[in-house]
């Protein structure tokens, strides 16, 4: 086989349809969209979730409940994350993203005690659990709320 030779396999590659280019190509003058009416002008159609006037599955079901637009959501980091440091670091959200434990910072970190820490480290965040500081303290650490 040479370069020259090369060919996409048969059916990959399918020509764009030309819309008004004449009437014997099949597709001049409406251009496919038939005569008159919503969908043939420019800009027509309708919205998503139109129904047509029926009343829309948005307005039909029951809305419940209550979404706080002021809701804080932390990135939480588990104690056992937190071994991977030397002893003695300093634990800093900056840190944790570079690192990879924590993709952004932008909502706050919060430190939950899941899995034991073995390293002695000063760890810097917005919140943490009752059972992250107490497992923190016990291992010679220390923490500190931003």
């Amino acid at each position: 086989m040479k370069l020259h030779e090369l060919s996409p396999a048969p059916g990959s590659r399918k020509e764009r349809k030309r819309v008004g280019r004449g009437t014997s190509s099949g597709m001049g003058k409406t251009s496919g969209r038939g005569h008159k009416g919503q969908n043939s002008r420019s800009g027509g159609g309708v919205r998503p979730g139109f129904e047509g006037g029926q009343n829309p599955l948005y307005r039909r079901l029951p809305k419940r409940g209550f979404i706080n637009p002021t809701r804080k959501e932390y990135a939480v980091v588990n104690l056992q994350d937190l071994n991977s440091f030397e002893a003695g670091t300093e634990v800093t959200p900056e840190i944790l993203v570079n690192s990879g434990i924590v993709k952004n910072t932008k909502s706050g970190i919060k430190i939950l005690g899941n899995g034991d820490i073995t390293v002695k480290l000063t760890v810097k965040a917005n919140k943490f659990s009752q059972s992250a500081v107490e497992k923190i303290e016990a291992a010679g650490g220390k923490t500190e709320v931003i």
